[in-house]
């Protein structure tokens, strides 16, 4: 058994707040495995690209286990359908993500989430990025991260 302790959150909180990506992950499993388990440590200002898992059809399980992120879905367009404000101490304590549905969160404050998916992982077919979002590291990035913040704060101001 592998404990998830505050030592260990902690350490990769402040190692996320170290990284030019903003966010670490913490694997459990090896790529090769049925069911992906890992800890995504992130800090504000770390863009995730919308994607959705397709193809092979994934179902993913997100939940906070300190801090907040907001969770936002999208339609096949790139509008914003629903926003959940994920929170350790808070009325939402994770979403379920169905299989082909655009997704990605954004942290609000520094944060760790558990990520449960199914595997194996193969980076080729794992996700597929929303073609209306600018990929992470790209110069519209950090204009499009900006855009989804002030919609957060709009719906939970």
């Amino acid at each position: 058994m592998r404990p998830i302790t505050q030592e260990l959150i902690d350490s990769l909180i402040a190692q996320a707040a170290q990284s030019p990506r903003r966010r670490v992950p913490y694997n459990f499993h090896d790529y090769d495995e049925a069911v992906q388990r890992m800890i995504n440590a992130i800090v504000p200002g770390s863009y995730v690209t919308p994607h959705k898992h397709e193809n092979p059809d994934k179902v993913e399980l997100i939940a906070p286990l300190v801090g907040c992120a907001a969770m936002l879905r999208y339609d096949d367009n790139g509008t914003i359908t629903d926003v959940f404000l994920l929170d350790a101490a808070g009325p939402v304590r994770g979403v379920d993500i169905p299989a082909r549905e655009y997704h990605n969160f954004v942290a609000l404050t520094p944060c760790a989430v558990l990520e449960i998916i199914q595997g194996p992982y193969h980076p080729d077919t794992h996700k597929q990025f929303a073609p209306w979002a600018p990929r992470e590291g790209s110069p519209e990035a950090a204009a499009y991260l900006a855009a989804l913040e002030r919609e957060i704060a709009r719906r939970f101001p």
